[in-house]
């Protein structure tokens, strides 16, 4: 029987334009973690740097092989990996991979979810299989030709312009017309090789976080996301420029829906830890709520103003209790 403390590494940094904002988010779940029950460590990993946060401001390497490190001369090993990386390598698959090798169990979903939910693309078409609804998208490889009318006329304007396989805010355009496709497409392929062309879905922006256990399933009340902004862009997301509404305006009907469908497609998935899906709901001819998925963040922001904790604290839960929940689900 263990009566030790469990160590957990919070794994944060990554190699996207979003290293900072997985820093800070890296801090909030420090706060939030149960310290009498944890013993808790941020990891930085930025390219081949890894290192542990320790007291002081001191740092200390991680031995690769075993994601270990010394601790006044004494090895310290890790039980559980709790990611927070917003984008590569910590969303993609990438950083799941070597933790299956090394047999260390971790927060988020398994590698080949990992590597689904990053790509905008794959994941749209794979979940349209299921019956989600989606918007009609474009892919373009980097040096691909393109008939910019032709876009504009399979997916009318304005449409969005985004990286396909990115998990930051950064290189997203509204194009309004088919004259600033080619601007919007180089801003995108600074980010990732593939781009992805999506149609415009008008309707409320809305992003709801979920998890499941072994013998618990949790939908938080969805937040609504109000901004003046052209959409939900990055200044939009950590530089205050939004209203974030939770629980969000729709009728009881509309939120067991999109409750529903939050279930059903962290179901598809076979999804591990808390994911967040963003959603449009748009209205029908008949003035019907539609729920159109955006796309879904399998690391999703931690900090104390984001949504996560936010939804937490809507639904009088305990933000230490859940992420106990989810630590403790991947032991017997």
């Amino acid at each position: 029987m263990r009566d030790l403390k469990r160590t957990i590494a919070i794994v944060c940094g990554g190699d996207s334009s979003e290293h900072d904002v997985s820093m800070r988010s890296a801090q909030g779940l420090y706060s939030f973690f149960d310290k009498e029950r944890y013993d808790i460590y941020i990891v930085d990993v930025k390219g081949m740097d890894w290192h542990v946060e320790l007291p002081g401001g001191i740092t200390a390497p991680i031995d690769k092989n075993d994601f270990s490190f010394l601790k006044d001369g004494k090895v310290v090993a890790f039980d559980y990996a709790y990611i927070t990386i917003h984008g590569q390598p910590g969303e993609n698959g990438v950083m799941q991979g070597y933790f299956e090798l090394i047999h260390l169990p971790y927060s988020t979903s398994n590698v080949l979810v990992e590597a689904m939910t990053f790509d905008k693309y794959v994941l749209n078409n794979y979940l349209r299989g299921f019956g989600v609804n989606v918007a009609d998208s474009i892919l373009l490889r980097r040096g691909e030709e393109y008939d910019a009318e032709a876009i504009e006329k399979r997916l009318g304007m304005p449409c969005f312009v985004k990286p396909s396989a990115d998990g930051s805010s950064f290189g997203v355009s509204k194009v309004k017309n088919h004259d600033q496709l080619a601007p919007a497409l180089r801003v995108a392929f600074m980010e990732s090789n593939e781009v992805m062309i999506e149609g415009f879905m008008d309707g409320m922006e809305i992003s709801q976080g979920v998890y499941k256990t072994k013998d618990k399933s949790v939908v938080f009340p969805a937040t609504e996301v109000v901004t003046s902004n052209e959409f939900f862009d990055y200044n939009a997301k950590y530089n205050g420029q939004v209203q974030e509404i939770t629980p969000a305006r729709m009728s009881p009907e509309t939120a067991a829906r999109v409750a529903e469908e939050t279930s059903r497609i962290y179901d598809i998935l076979h999804a591990n830890g808390i994911i967040r899906i963003d959603y449009i709901i748009s209205k029908d001819k008949d003035g019907n709520d539609v729920i159109n998925m955006l796309e879904i963040n399998t690391t999703p922001g931690m900090t104390t103003t984001s949504f996560i904790p936010q939804q937490v604290r809507a639904a009088g839960l305990d933000i230490k209790e859940v992420l106990s929940d989810i630590v403790e689900n991947q032991f017997d």
